[in-house]
């Protein structure tokens, strides 16, 4: 009697955990498809995107960035000119006699000023020569170069026009680095050589000519891009 007391007050309880609807629904996906096969349903969890706001980038925020990186390189290259042409081949002239150095001379030099200036430069004048084309030489034309690349490309839509003008600035860096490479090898070797000399010369001419005229093609593209359409 105490058996079916307890039965019939108790019975609803002794039923396995896992044998209702709770427990098909906390069955594993393995166990799901063991007991109904390729029929079995297989819930499907959806992870939330993960945004980061800090990575969004407008038109305008890019177009502040190539602003400020175009204002830098604006400061840079007019910093780099003053120390290089105003200030330490002017200084240079102090070991030549007063002599100008070559690459300052806009129409180009010959195999008699060459040889008064190799005569009036020792081997210590003529290494810091070949220093300064090494360094503020070398970093000039290519940061004008960046700059002006970067000025045309923000401002100039067209791209046959775009890539007309930035034929200019990257001749100039081609050409100048060319010629401080031409003028060392000129003040290196004993005796000048007219092909040697004519050749630095041309790339001394070239140079300053390139770097007006990418002055020139500055401010085209800075006045095309403030016509209206002028950045597509």
């Amino acid at each position: 009697m105490l058996a079916k007391f307890v039965s019939s007050k108790f019975g609803h309880a002794s039923q396995p955990i896992g044998t209702g609807n709770n427990g098909a629904m906390a069955k594993t996906p393995a166990q799901r498809i063991k007991k109904h096969g390729t029929k079995a349903e297989i819930p499907q969890h959806h992870l939330p995107a993960v945004i980061n706001p800090s990575t969004s980038r407008t038109p305008e925020k890019a177009q502040n960035n190539s602003n400020l990186i175009l204002i830098a390189g604006l400061v840079a290259s007019l910093f780099l000119f003053w120390y290089l042409h105003l200030l330490t081949l002017d200084q240079l002239t102090q070991l030549s006699d007063g002599l100008a150095m070559p690459d300052s001379l806009f129409g180009g030099f010959d195999v008699s000023y060459v040889e008064q200036l190799r005569q009036a430069m020792d081997a210590d004048a003529v290494g810091q020569l070949n220093y300064l084309h090494k360094t503020a030489g070398t970093l000039f034309p290519l940061i004008f170069g960046f700059t002006w690349l970067l000025l045309i490309g923000t401002n100039v839509a067209r791209k046959p026009l775009r890539w007309a003008l930035w034929a200019v600035p990257l001749l100039f860096v081609a050409v100048r680095l060319w010629g401080n490479a031409a003028i060392d090898s000129m003040m290196s070797v004993s005796a000048s050589d007219a092909g040697a000399v004519a050749l630095a010369s041309t790339l001394t001419v070239a140079g300053w000519v390139l770097f007006l005229v990418s002055l020139l093609v500055g401010a085209i593209a800075v006045f095309s891009g403030r016509r209206p359409g002028g950045r597509g």
